[in-house]
């Protein structure tokens, strides 16, 4: 059935609308950034602002500890996206391409631990990262967003690995290749998109948790980000302009990173990899 004008009209319209309505919390938080105290606080909803200011900004990178906020969080998001991926793909090849027994029950497993919600490991992560003497340090922190993302990066990447044609592998170990020559020259350059979409995971899994951070970090030179925004609402009230100034910050490296794999993210995987 062939869709006409007024059709694709409507659904392209729909879709504008829907996507208006996704972005006009970010439009609000930028535009609040960018007004007057005053503007901020008057009740009039201005979705134009009637004057401009960078004192937000200002504010907000001003404010004492940022750039150590930054740079934890840097560390503990960078790191975890790093180790889980690196754990996960050595998890995923053998899972994918090997039978061995027990290999339905792990997978299983690790089902259940990406059902799993975060607020139901709390007590248990606190109580196993007191007793490692891990609590109020970054590499703790890292440990726990790994134990997080890990389960999806496993499952994942075997889905990615299982789309790699196995005949890819048996004309490399038919040319000499051994085991780590095909995962080195073969099945690694091909998970490139799998390995992208996972690492996107980890990163604003990692990048946006506030919970775990706040309690397992006790000193303030050590805490993150999310931590850092916290800190906009006192008990003389909350300073909304600055707040939105931050988030925007806030915002930017978790942009930049979504850029930089965005190619990437949208390549094809395995498409021209066998002729004929």
């Amino acid at each position: 059935m062939r869709t006409t004008r007024a059709q694709r009209f409507w659904v392209s319209a729909l879709g504008l609308v829907v996507a208006a309505i996704f972005f006009f919390p970010t439009y609000w938080m930028l535009t609040t950034a960018l007004k007057t105290p005053g503007q901020v606080l008057s009740p009039a909803y201005d979705l134009v602002p009637l004057s401009v200011t960078l004192v937000n900004f200002a504010s907000a990178l001003g404010k004492a500890g940022f750039l150590s906020f930054l740079v934890n969080s840097l560390v503990v998001t960078l790191g975890s996206v790093a180790c889980a991926l690196a754990a996960g793909l050595l998890a995923a090849v053998p899972l994918a391409r090997m039978r061995f027994h027990g290999r339905r029950g792990f997978l299983l497993l690790v089902l259940v631990a990406q059902l799993a919600p975060l607020e139901a490991l709390f007590v248990p992560m606190y109580l196993i990262m007191r007793d490692a003497d891990l609590l109020n340090s970054l590499a703790g922190l890292l440990l726990v967003y790994v134990a997080f993302t890990l389960p999806f990066t496993v499952w994942t990447l075997r889905g990615f690995v299982k789309g790699i044609p196995v005949e890819l592998d048996e004309a490399a170990m038919v040319d000499g290749c051994g085991r780590w020559g095909v995962f080195r020259r073969i099945t690694l350059p091909l998970l490139g998109p799998g390995l992208v979409s996972t690492s996107v995971f980890s990163f604003v899994t990692a990048w946006n948790e506030f919970l775990y951070a706040l309690v397992f970090l006790r000193d303030v030179d050590k805490q993150t980000l999310p931590v850092w925004l916290s800190s906009f609402k006192t008990a003389f009230g909350t300073d909304w302009g600055g707040v939105m100034a931050a988030s925007v910050v806030y915002a930017i490296p978790a942009l930049v990173f979504f850029v930089l794999v965005r190619r990437r993210l949208l390549s094809g995987g395995v498409s021209g990899a066998v002729k004929g």
